[in-house]
């Protein structure tokens, strides 16, 4: 994808490149880090509590990560403007990177760390709505909207941690957030691709196209992601979860993923979207006192929904920019694999009766351990030019 007039490195020469790898690379190191740490097995000096460092590495250091380079890789392709690339998209990494390293250590000044990781969201949000503007794209007014959210959530997370208050609020409204991504973004890739295999399969049959159904189902899922921010136990939140999240079971099925069962480079997308159903529907269930707890499903978001449909996506934006074949081969199908297999047993493991450490750090090397996979195997392709220059 590396047009004429750029002659940098290639690393340096889309979003995905940079941020896949470090977002991958970065799960994989931060997740048993705090599975150590949770077990005694090691002193934490982060600037935050190790449970809230935990938390917002995850929500608003490796998700915000992926999501960049999905954004500066399809925006592109949506506004026909050139991409972030070279020297400003090395500054943007420095700044991701520089949030890290800042978090994790302890500063005399603790507002100087909470102004660099706040940047970054606040960058690419700016990022978003330029871009908007410059293409004339006002299609992109949702997602700019909800990464400016999502960079108010995170500058919200440090004044209450700064100022000593629980961070509920700031950490419901990202997860909030990352719902209605999952149904938007997810809503587009999924039978568009779906389309794409099928009609190169030669098959008859096809996803269904966007109608006001799946409208009202995305109006749905921001309605309870709405009412699950401000109102988490209300009997009137949970209902509302569980309608969208039926809305969405309906939306799923409609999209025909059981066709797609000999690739599962289009599959492990169907499978992601189905973890998101089953998050609304487990997280009202627990706020009607049935099924799971609260914490166990609000995993099933984070570790099942996030864990597939980001690396659904990053293996197939990988393999398709750098000119390879759309074709999920055994070391991917293994990453699906580990990844679901982590989520799985982080969601349904405290029922098996398990040793609390033991069962988190079984999760952990599952879902830890397919980003990786994911860094081992990928990394070489986005770090070198595309096959197909």
């Amino acid at each position: 994808m590396n047009r004429p007039n750029y002659h940098g490195p290639a690393f340096f020469s889309y979003g995905f490149r940079p941020f896949f790898l470090g977002a991958a690379i970065f799960c994989g190191l931060a997740v048993p880090a705090w599975i150590l740490i949770r077990a005694g097995a090691g002193n934490s000096a982060f600037l935050y509590a190790p449970r809230d460092w935990h938390v917002h590495e995850m929500l608003f250091g490796f998700l915000p990560a992926v999501i960049t380079g999905f954004l500066l890789t399809a925006i592109p392709n949506w506004t026909e403007r050139p991409p972030v690339r070279g020297m400003p998209l090395m500054l943007l990494l420095t700044l991701w990177l520089a949030g890290r390293l800042v978090i994790a250590m302890p500063w005399p000044t603790p507002l100087v760390p909470a102004i660099v990781d706040g940047a970054f969201l606040v960058v690419v949000a700016g990022i978003v709505w330029r871009e908007m503007v410059a293409g004339r794209n006002w299609s992109l007014a949702p997602m700019g909207g909800l990464i400016s959210l999502y960079a108010g959530a995170n500058i919200l997370f440090h004044v209450l941690a700064l100022g000593g208050a629980k961070t509920d609020l700031p950490e419901r409204m990202a997860l909030a957030l990352v719902m209605v991504l999952l149904a938007l973004i997810g809503g587009r890739v999924t039978p568009n691709f779906t389309r794409n295999f099928m009609v190169h399969e030669g098959m008859t049959e096809r996803p269904a196209s966007f109608s006001r159904f799946d409208g009202v189902s995305l109006v749905l899922v921001g309605g309870a992601a709405v009412a699950w921010t401000v109102q988490p136990q209300a009997l009137a939140t949970g209902w509302a979860l569980v309608v969208a999240g039926s809305a969405n079971m309906v939306r799923l099925s409609r999209w025909r993923g059981w066709a797609t069962w000999r690739e599962p480079l289009v599959l492990i997308l169907h499978l992601g979207y189905g973890w998101l159903v089953m998050s609304l529907l487990a997280l009202g269930g627990a706020i009607l006192g049935l099924g799971l707890q609260t914490a166990d499903a609000v995993h099933v978001l984070t570790t099942g929904a996030v864990g597939a449909m980001t690396l659904g996506v990053m293996t197939r934006a990988s393999l398709g920019h750098t000119g390879r074949p759309l074709h999920a081969g055994s070391m991917t199908v293994l990453i699906y694999i580990l990844v679901n297999l982590g989520a799985m047993l982080r969601v349904f493991g405290p029922a098996t009766g398990l040793p609390t450490n033991l069962m988190l750090g079984l999760a952990a090397v599952g879902w830890s351990g397919a980003y990786v996979l994911f860094a081992m195997v990928y990394g070489p392709f986005l770090s070198r030019p595309s096959i197909d220059e």
